[in-house]
């Protein structure tokens, strides 16, 4: 085993790091233990504890942690505010922590959402979105292809793909997401390895060609949301906005009244 996998084993238990790697062999039809780990995987159970895919909400706000933002409160206090303000999906995205800071919380947020119905999105790591039977995971353009993703995941998670350009959009469309990002439609300087912004413009092509769920994302804030939902968004994801308000639940309530109604 690699560093990665020893550090999972340490967490999980060899046993179980098995069944997901089998899983990886037999799904994606590998050779060496091949069809014998497929079918061990099967009998073990693993896949009847895997939940069925939740539905996507297609209007709403989208929550995403940031703890370095978040004015010294811990990511689970936000999260707390977050799900008791009833936003219906948030995504755990903490690109800097060790995997084990990483495991622990996922597996605390996973419980406070699963007990209010939101919907809990894990960024990028589809090791991490396994293990703590996340409803879903979000893929950047530079993580791993949304095809190998969906061999790893399978048909009951949901997956999201970051897209900055209509290539992209169709590209992630076609190949199965079961929805995309859009943006960043403004200037944004809570992610450090991300693109300039695409414009509204961009959300315009999106809203007229692309037939599966969006969620707007970037630099949107109070002052300029109402503008976005204005060109047909009606999922909106905000980071700093939220987790930098003094007062998360009130924020939250105030931005609410702007989005769609049934949002």
């Amino acid at each position: 085993m690699n560093r990665f996998q020893n550090s999972l084993a340490a967490f999980i238990g060899c046993e179980r790091l098995e069944k997901i790697q089998a899983a990886r062999i037999g799904i994606a039809g590998a050779g060496g233990l091949g069809s014998n780990c497929a079918v061990n995987f099967v009998r073990s159970g693993f896949i009847n504890i895997m939940p069925r895919k939740k539905a996507f909400p297609a209007a709403g706000l989208y929550c995403l942690t940031s703890q370095e933002h978040s004015l010294g409160r811990s990511n689970i206090e936000v999260v707390k505010e977050m799900v008791e303000a009833g936003v219906k999906v948030i995504q755990y995205r903490e690109k800097d922590k060790k995997m084990r800071e990483k495991l622990n919380e996922c597996r605390e947020i996973r419980e406070l959402t699963r007990r209010a119905g939101v919907v809990f999105i894990v960024n990028d790591d589809i090791d991490l979105a396994m293990l703590v039977k996340a409803d879903g995971i979000h893929l950047g353009q530079e993580d791993i292809p949304l095809a190998e993703a969906r061999k790893l995941a399978g048909e009951g998670m949901i997956i999201g793909v970051s897209t900055h350009s209509p290539r992209q959009a169709q590209e992630a469309a076609a190949g199965g997401a079961d929805y995309i990002g859009v943006g960043p439609l403004f200037e944004t300087k809570t992610k450090k390895d991300v693109c300039p912004p695409v414009g509204l413009e961009y959300l315009d092509y999106v809203v007229k060609n692309i037939g599966i769920p969006f969620v707007a994302i970037g630099g949107i804030k109070e002052q300029n949301v109402a503008e976005v939902v204005s060109r047909g968004a009606r999922c909106v994801a905000m980071v700093t906005e939220i987790v930098g308000a003094r007062d998360i639940k009130q924020k939250i309530a105030s931005i609410q009244k702007l989005l769609p109604a049934g949002s």
